[in-house]
């Protein structure tokens, strides 16, 4: 039986897993057959699991994906250009681990946002640092920052994120000051660092969006020329889910 001196000890270490395993195992009829290696190392397992588990929902959190999406859940069945065998080698998260980008457009409605967050919460789950981010809001919270004097923590919190997705890129014209905030978000990430953008325009015309060409050049260097690319089509799948 725990003793009370025991219980606080390990509250106050904070292995809350080990607790929770020494509970169970009091509760077992044969714990005795066990040998001392084998009662620890259930404990020790337990421990870990329980700091991963708590870990992984700090990441989730910070994440603040969109939707709650997992890669399990994404329907292949819709003709709408998704590769299966792509995907799935895209989910073990190489391409993070290797610094690439990863590309995703297509029309409005064909599962662009939920495919970002699936791989967001693959990302999540294999212990990377992720931030989901709508590109107009990302914009936005930069210029705010250059006035209240955050312009740094965030551009370090960027800098350190492992996978930054970009939603939403060029649902709207991208000016000469907005270009130059992208491009320092982009330039402290180049090459070490994994950038998913998914947007409704093909990438062949973001170039356009841009108005600052000499910018758009810089940009588009560090984001297309060392990613993969998922290119979606067919109806939207709001419709093709609210059909009887």
């Amino acid at each position: 039986m725990l003793t009370a001196q025991t219980i606080e000890k390990l509250h106050q270490l904070n292995l809350i897993g080990m607790l929770k395993a020494l509970e169970d195992q009091a509760s077992l009829p044969n714990v005795g057959d066990l040998s001392f290696d084998e009662r620890f190392g259930m404990l020790v397992d337990r421990e870990w699991d329980f700091r991963e588990s708590r870990r992984l929902q700090r990441r989730l959190k910070e994440a603040k994906l969109r939707q709650q999406a997992c890669i399990e859940d994404i329907d292949f069945r819709q003709p709408r250009g998704l590769d299966r065998s792509v995907v799935l080698s895209l989910s073990d998260c190489r391409w993070i681990k290797d610094g690439r980008n990863l590309l995703i457009c297509g029309p409005t409605g064909s599962g662009k946002t939920f495919l970002s967050c699936a791989f967001g919460n693959k990302a999540c789950r294999m212990g990377y640092k992720t931030l989901y981010v709508r590109t107009p809001r990302l914009l936005y919270d930069v210029s705010l920052s250059k006035g209240d004097g955050s312009y740094a923590s965030l551009m370090r919190r960027l800098e350190k994120t492992d996978l930054l997705i970009l939603d939403d890129w060029g649902i709207s014209p991208i000016g000469p000051e907005e270009a130059r905030d992208i491009l320092e978000v982009l330039e402290d990430r180049s090459q070490t660092r994994s950038t998913l953008v998914a947007s409704q325009l093909p990438v062949g015309s973001w170039h356009d969006v841009i108005s600052d060409k000499t910018l758009a050049d810089a940009i588009l260097d560090r984001l297309v020329h060392n990613a993969y690319r998922i290119e979606l089509k067919g109806d939207s799948m709001r419709k093709v889910l609210a059909r009887p």
